[in-house]
């Protein structure tokens, strides 16, 4: 009988390119999401998932969400809308938390909602709601 093999999973640590956008981004993202899902994100990604950390965290949160050009409330209207449209559930759960952080509404929420349906159907827009009821619900809004 072949002997069953034990994976241990690698712990890794952030490995940024530009290090000043990264800890800009690190604080952006954990203003927005969490510190607690931030840091439960970055300690549970082996070698293979950090790269990816390290990309979302320096780009996205260090580069992009770190512009004065626009508001935090701003982005995360953005961000529900395009996520919506593109179907992405677990990603649009995360950020209507985000954007509930960030000082949006669930009347915000609902229009940015109704707004996909016009837009992109409302077959995107039924996810968006049922997906932003889940969040309001569980956070007792």
């Amino acid at each position: 009988m072949a002997k069953a093999r034990t994976k241990t999973k690698a712990k890794a640590k952030p490995n940024p390119r530009n290090k000043k956008l990264y800890d800009e981004g690190m604080k952006m993202r954990k203003a927005v999401l969490g510190a607690a899902y931030v840091d439960n994100s970055v300690a549970n990604a082996d070698e293979f998932m950090m790269a990816f950390q390290d990309i979302t965290t320096e780009y996205c949160w260090g580069y992009a969400w770190s512009r004065p050009g626009l508001t935090k409330k701003t982005r995360s209207m953005l961000n529900l809308a395009m996520l919506a449209a593109l179907n992405r559930g677990p990603e649009l759960k995360l950020h209507i938390n985000g954007a509930l952080n960030n000082g949006l509404s669930k009347e915000e929420i609902k229009e940015i909602f109704l707004q996909v349906a016009i837009y992109c159907g409302i077959p995107a827009s039924l996810d968006a709601f049922k997906t932003a009821s889940g969040v309001f619900k569980d956070r007792g809004l």
